[in-house]
């Protein structure tokens, strides 16, 4: 099986997203959440977080991220189709803006 990494993107921060909710949207955006969970079963390797405010590290500094990026997760499955497959119907796409990033990990030869 291959590991692929989930960025969910989304134009307002997932900390502000969490502070305007209402604890009975939260409670019905978990509930998504868990049914496309029981949904994608043994290919979600780590279920993620939300992700707060990041900085970016160059050799010019430090400075505040202006990515959309909100949390991660991990999938595991047997091609890049098989983890898209997994990511249909998907919660996160019924928020306005919000977008799915899927990166292949590969692996690094003699590691």
């Amino acid at each position: 099986m291959t590991k692929f990494v989930v960025l969910y993107a989304a134009p307002q921060s997932a900390q502000s997203q969490m502070a305007e909710s209402s604890p009975e949207a939260a409670q019905e955006g978990m509930k998504a959440w868990m049914e496309w969970a029981a949904r994608a079963g043994d290919g979600i390797v780590d279920m993620g977080n939300p992700l707060g405010p990041g900085k970016e590290v160059t050799t010019a500094g430090t400075s505040d991220t202006n990515t959309h990026v909100g949390g991660y997760g991990i999938l595991q499955a047997e091609d890049m189709d098989g983890a898209l497959a997994l990511l249909e119907g998907h919660p996160h796409l019924m928020m306005p803006g919000a977008s799915i990033q899927v990166y292949e990990a590969l692996d690094i030869p003699g590691m």
